[in-house]
């Protein structure tokens, strides 16, 4: 087979150039002017794209900032349900691009996957009329976020959470190009991928989005995220797509629940929120979306603080800022900000917005064109927003192809994408409890397999995954392997006994689940020598994944005590977007595995680990809690390090973890040493080389991640317990030995203090690897850039 994408990770994005990459943005949260990105009136496009833009009316301009979504251009009875098998509405389509010029479409049509033939039949018709009606091409924008989603047939990997668990970014990168080539081949250019958003919080329904709670990871998965999906050069080639790092910014609650507000101080909005996008802005992404929720009172959508000063001017952002769906009107009617629709589209334009995604009407193109004419949106504003929206167009090559052809990619779903699927999805499973060695099992060893996410194909993809919540994924996965079916063609159907216990209503919402039958699974463990626990969540995204109990439900909490009640050994598999809390259930367990929402290749991934056939390698990017009133992150501050007293003052205010930020267990052991430091006492201009061998003390190869984290003994700031700052995953032979070196700069020890200004400043810093540490000592403060001027 023809392999057209080079699958081999690119000499400069190995991991030594990722890490300093990262670094170097870290002046990070100041101004960053040095990117990729093209948009402003002095790019390499500028004279075509103000040739184009001095001869549209103000109409045409804002069409270009117009996106509505699939269905209101199909024919059906309303405009969020189409006919099956779905067509185009010609009177639909030249509404939307003869008389309102719109310039981008996204979605799906009728929340449903389509083969790439379907896709390039649709996209073609749209750009043939756009062009004609607008004589620009149209920018199509998709949610392919673990592979290309909404395209039956392709290669689906591990959710963002489960990429994050790798600690690998060349896995990350190469998911992403192979998302990017397969997108491109349903002539689909734009993706709303990666979210840059933190997991810091496990009550959220899109933490399993993120790349977990550290800002540093998140950086550095975000760089070759962006990195995968656009391609390392200025333009973006056929075989690549435009990234959109969403939600910008600080999307996350004070609640946990969805698009609900938060409250935060501008100093931790700079020091946790900021890090991840500058990072993948200074890597080169060509577009932003917005975030929907609400800072300090005040909607992301419409904050010219947010949207201007810090995106603009401060990270020094020149592409595409899109909103997210329907979020200006929501400005209207569900925050209560603006006083009117029109006022809305006042307030979010003048904040920056570039394009509307409306998605279902047009009342945005006839308010903003009232407001310019009006006075109350400059038309500067609007001539900024097109020139960006046109730059983009001319990076993508859309003017000279606007259609890919699907004969172009001939690699599409091939077996070399499906390997790195399955390969990406094994380095995800993290190994959290192995008692007694009881994991690898025995092939010839009987046992029983239980829980509703045992024979669902649907609960390893998780949503965005063929329809937005991902409950039509069996009807597009049915040539892949649930748990079950991958266990069974590991060990054979003799050594192997099914009995659900629990289930899921799959017809009503993610949390609904049928009458169990836990006394049927029960009996069923008398003729087993093993039980695997298949327990976790149905699909969910977004809003609809919003829940009041973070605790595992009480059937499947159930189901384990009844079980665990037979004696037998017990290996619980967690599959779940989320950590939810097992503390009732884990000390009963011989054996805990976190697959997180692994896609297609789960099931096989799981089976090659649980046999030996696979050694584990993940890591959690995220701390998993032990009660719901003992959330909390790696990088704690110290004040909340707290043991309880003896005696009759015996309260629980003590660090109630169930596992560690960056633990995982392998099949084999590791042993650490010769830690080094080049220097005890540092210079702000020094460059300080760190070093640690480490061996592979077992009996196997096994996978390992050296993490380095620093912390500052005393700062103006209380200062963090840890912070992640480096780390590296190499592989190592039975008895093999290995020195992995850091080099460190005053800017890795750097934060925001309260005058809103990145400082390291002088004083000891304690640097950790595995169970060494060593003291460094910095011998003045040293600034980064200029204090940041937002306030909110």
């Amino acid at each position: 087979m023809k392999h057209v994408l080079d699958l081999t990770i690119k000499s400069k994005m190995n991991f030594v150039w990722l890490l300093v990459l990262t670094m170097a943005t870290a002046s990070f949260f100041t101004a960053c002017n040095n990117n990729k990105t093209t948009g402003g009136e002095n790019g390499k496009y500028s004279q075509k794209v103000d040739s184009i833009l001095s001869g549209m009316t103000l109409e045409e301009k804002v069409g270009q900032m117009t996106q509505v979504t699939l269905d209101i251009l199909m024919k059906g009875e309303n405009r969020a349900s189409s006919y099956e098998p779905i067509e185009l509405d010609m009177d639909s389509v030249m509404q939307a691009f003869g008389k309102y010029k719109t310039g981008s479409v996204l979605n799906t049509a009728n929340n449903r996957a389509r083969t790439p033939e379907k896709w390039n039949e649709i996209v073609a018709t749209l750009q043939e009329v756009c062009l004609a009606e607008t004589g620009i091409p149209l920018l199509y924008g998709i949610d392919a976020i673990h592979g290309a989603t909404y395209t039956a047939g392709a290669t689906l990997f591990p959710q963002q959470i489960g990429q994050a668990a790798t600690f690998n970014p060349p896995l990350v990168e190469k998911a992403s190009e192979i998302t990017a080539y397969e997108t491109r081949a349903s002539s689909i250019p734009w993706t709303f991928s990666p979210v840059m958003d933190m997991g810091r919080d496990p009550r959220w329904a899109r933490m399993w989005e993120t790349y977990g709670e550290s800002q540093y990871l998140n950086a550095v998965m975000g760089i070759a995220a962006v990195e995968g999906y656009q391609g390392t050069g200025e333009d973006i080639d056929k075989n690549h797509i435009a990234a959109c790092l969403k939600h910008f910014l600080a999307y996350a609650s004070n609640s946990g629940k969805d698009r609900t507000p938060i409250n935060i101080a501008s100093r931790q909005l700079h020091e946790i929120y900021v890090p991840s996008f500058a990072a993948a802005i200074t890597a080169g992404a060509k577009t932003v979306m917005g975030n929907s929720g609400i800072i300090n009172g005040i909607p992301a959508h419409a904050s010219h603080d947010v949207m201007t000063t810090l995106l603009r001017d401060e990270l020094g952002f020149e592409g595409v800022l899109v909103t997210d769906w329907s979020d200006i009107n929501n400005l209207y009617t569900r925050d209560h900000f603006a006083s009117s629709k029109k006022d809305a589209v006042k307030l979010a334009i003048n904040a920056g917005i570039d394009m509307a995604m409306v998605p279902y009407e047009y009342d945005f193109c006839t308010d903003l064109v009232e407001l310019v004419n009006e006075g109350a949106v400059p038309l500067s504003r609007i001539d900024e927003a097109v020139r960006r929206i046109l730059t983009l167009k001319y990076e993508l090559g859309l003017f000279d192809h606007p259609v890919t052809l699907l004969s172009d990619y001939p690699d599409f779903g091939c077996d070399a994408f499906e390997n790195a699927a399955l390969e990406t999805a094994i380095e995800s499973i993290s190994l959290l409890k192995n008692e007694k060695s009881i994991l690898p099992l025995e092939k010839n060893k009987r046992v029983l397999v239980c829980g509703p996410n045992a024979n669902s194909m649907r609960t390893l993809n998780g949503g965005w995954s063929y329809s937005w919540q991902g409950e039509k994924v069996e009807e597009f996965a049915q040539d892949y392997h649930t748990i079950l079916e991958s266990i069974q063609d590991k060990i054979g159907e003799a050594n192997m006994i099914f009995s659900e216990g629990v289930s899921y209503n799959m017809a009503g919402n993610f949390y609904l689940e049928n009458t169990p039958d836990i006394g049927a699974a029960v009996k069923a463990a008398a003729g087993v020598d093993h039980i695997i626990l298949c327990l976790g969540e149905n699909s969910y995204c977004e809003k609809p994944g919003d829940l009041h109990d973070l605790y595992l439900s009480d059937n499947q909490t159930q189901l384990a005590l009844e079980l665990a009640k037979t004696g037998k050994p017990l290996i619980l598999i967690l599959n779940e977007g989320r950590p939810r809390i097992i503390s009732k259930i884990e000390y009963l367990m011989d054996a805990v595995v976190q697959i997180y929402l692994p896609g297609n290749f789960g099931g096989e991934a799981l089976a090659e680990v649980l046999y030996g056939d696979a050694n584990p390698s993940g890591k959690l990017p995220y701390t998993y809690p032990m009660f719901p009133n003992s959330l909390i992150t790696y990088d704690y501050k110290l004040a909340e390090l707290q043991q309880a007293p003896e005696g009759m003052y015996n309260y629980a205010s003590d660090m109630a973890v169930q596992y560690e930020f960056g633990h995982g267990l392998s099949y084999t052991t590791f042993e650490y040493s010769d830690f080094e430091v080049s220097k005890a006492d540092f210079d702000p201009d020094d460059t300080l080389s760190i070093s640690i061998k480490i061996k592979n003390t077992g009996k196997i190869s096994g996978k390992e991640v050296v993490m380095l984290y620093s912390s500052d003994e005393y700062a103006s700031i209380a200062p963090d317990n840890k912070k992640l700052i480096r780390f590296k995953k190499i592989e190592l032979q039975a008895g093999e030995s290995k020195t992995v070196s850091f080099d460190l700069s005053a800017s890795d020890l750097a934060f925001y203090n309260s005058d809103n200004l990145r400082i390291a400043e002088k004083g000891d810093f304690i640097l950790r690897i595995s169970n060494f540490e060593k003291k460094i000592t910095l011998s003045e403060n040293i600034t980064f850039g200029e204090p940041s001027s937002l306030r909110l």
